[in-house]
C-alpha cells in the first residue's frame, strides 16, 4: 500500500508537470471579449484602403478593404518586393538609436522599418540584428500607422498615400523630425516624432486651419500586421493580439479572432497592440481621454491582415486654430525593467505585456532573485545554481523531515519483508501489520513524496521565467551551453558531437539532462526500495522518463534540477547515515 501510495504521488506530480499550465491557461484571469457589437464609428478615411490598413471606423464587420485598382468587394494578391527593394525605393527620415535602426517612410508617415540593434538572429552577435517591423509591398508587412479621420464632409486630410515633407533627421533621442503636408484646401498638418533611449516613440499631431470655417477631426492610430506568424504554440504563453482596455488585460489569439467579428472596447487610457513572445508593437493611449479601440482580423486573396486601432474623440480645428494630439508607440523588446519602469511612468499594467502567467505573485519574484544574482555573479547560470541552493535552505527543515522519515521506512523494509512472509496469502492483514508498524514508530510512508512535491511550484515558476523573460534568451553558462532559454544542443545519439550527423529532434537527449537522469536515479536508489519486483521496475523507468521528458526543456530548467538533486543527495545521504539507513 505504501508503495502504491508513493507511486500514485509521482505519478500525479508528472500528471502536474505536464498539465498545470494547460489547466491554468483555462482559467486565466483576463476579462473575455465582449461580443461583437457596433462598428467604432461611421466615418470614413480617403485614402485609407491601401493594402494591409483599415482605417478605424471605416468598414463596417466581415467587409474587406480593396487595395488601389480592384474592384469594390474584391481583392487582389499585392506585388511583393524584398524588404531591401521596398526600402530604398521610397524617401524615408533614417531612425538610429542605441537600441533600434530603422526609418520611417515619408510616404503615409508609417513606422515601418525597424531592427533591434541588441538583440539578434543567434547568439553570435555578428549574426543580423532581429527584424520587428516590415514595410509595404514585402511579404508580410507589419506597420504602424497614425493620421486623422475627418468628421466634416468634404475635408482632405493625410493618408497612407500621402507624401510629406521632413525636416530634420535622423531620428535619435537627442533630437526630433517633423513631417509637414498641406492639403491645399486650408489645412496645414505637421508631424513631430521623437524617440527616448529606449523604444518608445512619441508623436505629436498638429492641424493649423487657415480657412475661414472651423473642422471636426479625430486622431487614429493603428498598427497593422499581414499574415499569421509563426507562434510557439505553446499554452503558458500568449502570443496575439494584446492590450489593457477598460481595465482588463485583453488577449486574443490570431487564430480565435473571427473574420467578420471585429472585438471593440470602450477605453479611458490603457495600451493595445501585438505581442510575440520576446518583442512588443503598442499603441499607449491618452490616458485621459475616452477612446474607442478595436481589433480586426480580415482575410485578402487568402492572406491574413490583423489590427489594432483606436479612435479618438473628435475634435474641434477653429477657423484660424490649431488643434494638436499626441500619441505613443512602443515597438522593442520586453525586457522587464523596461516594461515595469513604462508601468510605474503611467502606463497601466504596461508588464503585463510579458505573460508571466496566473502566479505572476511567484515568478516575478524568481525573476527579480535571478536578475539580482545575475548583477552579483555575471552569470545566469551561476544565478541558477544560487537561488536553487537558497530555496533548498529556506526548506531545509521540511526537507529534514521528510528524509528521517524515509530513513525509518528504508530500516523498516526488513521487518516488512517478514510480515509479507508470515501472511503470504492475507493482503488485508499485512496491511494492517504494516500501518500499525508505522504508527509505533512514527513514519510516514508518503513523506518520501515531499521533496518532489514541494518543488513543483519552483519548477514551473521557473520554467515560466526561462521561458518568457528576454533577459534569459540567449544567456550562456559554461561549455556548450550558449543559450539558457534553449535545449541542450548535443546529443548522445552522435556521441555529443563525435558523429558528423544532426539527430531528429526527438533523438537530441543532451548531455545536461543525462546528468539529471543520472542524479534522479542516484537519489532513488537512498530511498526505501518497492518490494514488489513490478513496482520496482517502473521506479527504475522513472529516471529515464524523466530524462527524455526534460531533454526538450530549456537547459537552464534541467541544470536547476540536476543541481536541485545532487543538492537532495548530500542532504539525504547524511540524514540517512546519522539514522544507520545509508
Amino acid at each position: 500500500m505504501e508503495q502504491r501510495n508513493l507511486l500514485l504521488a509521482i505519478v500525479l506530480s508528472v500528471g502536474i508537470l505536464i498539465g498545470f499550465q494547460f489547466l491554468l491557461e483555462k482559467f486565466h484571469p483576463t476579462v473575455p471579449p465582449p461580443a461583437p457589437g457596433q462598428t467604432n464609428s461611421s466615418t470614413t478615411v480617403p485614402g485609407a484602403t491601401a493594402p494591409g490598413s483599415i482605417a478605424p471606423g471605416s468598414i463596417a464587420p466581415g467587409s474587406i478593404a480593396p487595395g488601389p485598382g480592384t474592384a469594390p468587394g474584391t481583392a487582389a494578391a499585392p506585388a511583393v518586393a524584398t524588404r531591401e527593394a521596398v526600402i530604398a525605393d521610397r524617401a524615408r527620415v533614417r531612425i538610429n538609436t542605441p537600441r533600434l535602426h530603422g526609418s520611417i517612410a515619408l510616404t503615409g508617415g508609417r513606422i515601418d522599418d525597424l531592427t533591434l540593434a541588441r538583440y539578434h538572429e543567434k547568439p553570435d552577435p555578428k549574426s543580423p540584428e532581429v527584424v520587428l517591423l516590415w514595410p509595404g509591398g514585402t511579404k508580410e508587412p507589419y506597420f504602424a500607422e497614425f493620421g486623422w479621420v475627418a468628421t466634416t464632409a468634404g475635408i482632405k486630410v493625410p493618408g497612407p498615400d500621402t507624401q510629406w515633407t521632413a525636416s530634420g533627421g535622423p531620428l535619435t533621442p537627442n533630437s526630433s523630425v517633423t513631417l509637414s503636408w498641406d492639403n491645399g484646401a486650408g489645412l496645414a498638418f505637421t508631424r513631430t516624432v521623437s524617440i527616448d533611449e529606449n523604444y518608445m516613440f512619441l508623436q505629436r499631431d498638429a492641424v493649423r486651419n487657415a480657412g475661414a470655417a472651423p473642422v471636426s477631426l479625430s486622431p487614429y492610430g493603428l498598427i497593422s500586421r499581414t499574415g499569421t506568424p509563426q507562434v510557439g504554440g505553446f499554452f503558458i504563453l500568449h502570443e496575439g493580439l494584446i492590450g489593457y482596455l477598460g481595465g482588463a488585460l485583453r488577449e486574443i489569439g490570431y487564430s480565435s479572432l473571427d473574420p467578420a467579428k471585429p472585438v471593440e472596447y470602450n477605453s479611458t487610457g490603457g495600451w493595445l497592440g501585438f505581442a510575440d513572445k520576446y518583442w512588443l508593437a503598442a499603441l499607449v493611449l491618452p490616458q485621459d481621454e475616452a477612446v474607442k479601440t478595436r481589433f480586426t482580423h480580415r482575410v485578402d486573396a487568402g492572406i491574413d491582415r490583423y489590427q489594432a486601432d483606436f479612435l479618438g474623440p473628435a475634435v474641434t480645428v477653429p477657423a484660424d486654430g490649431t488643434a494638436a494630439n499626441s500619441i505613443r508607440f512602443f515597438a522593442g523588446a520586453k525586457e522587464v525593467n523596461l516594461l515595469d519602469a513604462y508601468a510605474a511612468s503611467g502606463i497601466p499594467h504596461f508588464d503585463l505585456a510579458i505573460d508571466f502567467g496566473w502566479f505572476y505573485f511567484l515568478t516575478k519574484p524568481i525573476f527579480m532573485a535571478l536578475q539580482y544574482f545575475y548583477g552579483l555573479l555575471g552569470n545566469f547560470g551561476l544565478a541558477i545554481l544560487l537561488l536553487t541552493l537558497i530555496i533548498k535552505i529556506f526548506f531545509f527543515p521540511l526537507a529534514n523531515k521528510s528524509y528521517q522519515a524515509m530513513s525509518k521506512m528504508k530500516l523498516l523494509q526488513p521487518e516488512m519483508v517478514k510480515i509479507r512472509e508470515r501472511f503470504p496469502d492475507d493482503k488485508p492483514r499485512q496491511q494492517q501489520e504494516i500501518m500499525a508498524m508505522y504508527k509505533k514508530v512514527g513514519a510516514n510512508p508518503l513523506a518520501g513524496c515531499l521533496p518532489i512535491v514541494i518543488q513543483i511550484p519552483v519548477f514551473f515558476a521557473l520554467y515560466k521565467v526561462l521561458f518568457v523573460t528576454i533577459e534569459m534568451r540567449h544567456a550562456p553558462f559554461f561549455g556548450w551551453i550558449h543559450d539558457l532559454s534553449a535545449p541542450d544542443p548535443t546529443s548522445v545519439v552522435n556521441l555529443f558531437g563525435l558523429l558528423s550527423f544532426t539527430p531528429p529532434d526527438l533523438l537530441m537527449i543532451g548531455a545536461w539532462p543525462l546528468i539529471m537522469g543520472v542524479t534522479m536515479y542516484l537519489q532513488q536508489k537512498l530511498n526505501p526500495q518497492p518490494l514488489d519486483p513490478m513496482q520496482a521496475r517502473m521506479f527504475m523507468m522513472l529516471p529515464i522518463v524523466f530524462t527524455y521528458m526534460l531533454a526538450a526543456f530549456p537547459a537552464g530548467l534541467v541544470i536547476y534540477w540536476a543541481w536541485n538533486n545532487l543538492l537532495s543527495i548530500a542532504q539525504q545521504w547524511t540524514i540517512m547515515r546519522r539514522a544507520g539507513a545509508a
